[in-house]
């Protein structure tokens, strides 16, 4: 959100470099997270080289595929609505906004039932199951589920976000000379579509 400052004549007006920055500060300390996860994997992946193709290989890379689709999807209606938006088409950015956010509680759609899945078949944290498999595999699904369920709770937070800036956009309290809201809504989308981009080859394509 814009931050607003107060000129000499005392008129108030919005700081939107200093608010761009702050988002982009915001989204780094996010890459970092998730950056030093990746290098966990990274290591674990090198010292357990058999388990980690043993347990990839029990994944559905179909299911991976779609929620990949979806998600690239999603990043496309979000830029579309923020370029319907700055054109002054507001019908038309809630809409693609509203798209946007369908794909987003698809994607977890999908995601619930592949953990389903695997919850079903005794796989998860602390299972008996999961428990007698070899330590490979435990560190495997382990940083699967801490890492896809860390990215599915920022998926969650993204749609909450595009939410409110859908109201704004249908209240008309965001408009082509003051989208930076949105935009910002936006670069988080895109960072959790990114960190899918990532997670998706580590955990259904590297067997």
């Amino acid at each position: 959100m814009s931050t607003p400052a107060i000129t000499e004549g005392g008129h108030a007006h919005r700081d939107d470099v200093g608010s761009k920055i702050g988002m982009w500060l915001f989204l780094f300390t996010e890459l970092v997270l998730f950056g030093g996860l990746f290098i966990i994997y990274a290591v674990y992946r090198f010292r357990f080289p058999e388990e980690f193709h043993l347990a990839a290989v029990q994944l559905d890379t179909l299911v991976g595929t779609v929620n990949t689709m979806i998600l690239l999807t999603s990043s496309l209606t979000m830029a579309m609505s923020i370029t319907a938006l700055r054109q002054g088409r507001r019908g038309l950015s809630a809409f693609l906004l509203s798209g946007t956010i369908l794909l987003g509680f698809a994607f977890l759609f999908n995601k619930y039932f592949e953990w389903a899945h695997k919850i079903d078949a005794g796989i998860y944290p602390q299972s008996p199951a999961m428990l007698a498999l070899p330590q490979g595999e435990i560190l495997y699904f382990g940083l699967y589920y801490v890492m896809t369920g860390l990215h599915a709770l920022h998926v969650v937070i993204g749609l909450t976000i595009l939410g409110v800036m859908l109201r704004s956009v249908l209240r008309g309290t965001l408009t082509a000379d003051r989208p930076f809201r949105l935009e910002a809504g936006g670069l988080y989308w895109h960072l959790v579509d990114i960190i899918w981009i990532f997670l998706f080859p580590l955990f259904y394509l590297l067997h």
